[in-house]
């Protein structure tokens, strides 16, 4: 049996591990126990930044010493102090992008808490959660009856891109941002995060997204630690 802490975003992202994620990992003895980083002793949630990701980081490992740790953070809005952040910037493709910061991020987390870099995990989605549910917009519209009338405006947003990862990080154009403007009742992200992503299914976002698919089979590789 192993523990994996995953430093989540928001109650979304929170519940989205709770609930979709980690029941699959359960037969492997691998278990996820997804949370809020804390901003005070009685708060938590709110903008990730890299300062408190390494005090949280060095608090957990330290406080679970055979536990491993994992982050599930987006792209979009990730704030500028994270490490190589403007140089990633560079980068040819989203994906290459993401490898640059979380190969930085890994680096600075082993350095700063001083453990084995097989205890931390990182993962940033490209570029957030939400895109991930462009995986199979057929599947999303189930989620609400009203919604099927949308479903041309979905599906003419998902053929944009090579992915739903790559559906980019502008403020109007991110993925959470053109679900809140094309559907109504309008997109609620704590209310339909669940009920979406079990009618897209976690086996069709791991088809269409490659770099959520390379974050599962890592946890999945845990199995046996």
């Amino acid at each position: 049996m192993l523990t994996v802490i995953v430093f989540a975003e928001g109650e979304s992202e929170e519940q989205f591990i709770k609930k979709i994620v980690a029941p699959t990992l359960h037969h492997l003895q691998v278990y996820l126990k997804p949370q809020q980083l804390k901003t005070s002793k009685d708060a938590k949630g709110g903008a990730v930044n890299f300062e408190r990701l390494k005090i949280n980081a060095r608090n957990t490992l330290r406080q679970y010493p055979e536990a491993v740790l994992t982050t599930f953070l987006d792209l979009y809005g990730l704030a500028s102090d994270f490490p190589q952040f403007c140089e990633s910037k560079n980068a040819s493709n989203v994906h290459e992008r993401i490898q640059n910061l979380e190969s930085a991020l890994t680096d600075a987390i082993i350095s700063h808490v001083g453990c084995r870099t097989e205890r931390f995990i990182p993962h940033i989605q490209p570029y957030e959660l939400e895109g991930l549910f462009f995986s199979d917009v057929e599947a999303l519209i189930r989620a609400e009856p009203d919604w099927k009338k949308y479903l041309p405006n979905l599906q003419k947003v998902r053929s944009g891109f090579p992915s739903p990862e790559h559906i980019n990080d502008g403020y109007d154009t991110k993925p959470s941002k053109r679900l809140e403007t094309i559907l109504k009742p309008a997109y609620k992200k704590t209310r339909h995060t669940p009920l979406i992503a079990e009618q897209v299914t976690l086996a069709k976002m791991e088809r269409e997204c490659p770099h959520f698919k390379n974050w599962l089979d890592r946890l999945r590789g845990l199995a046996g630690s």
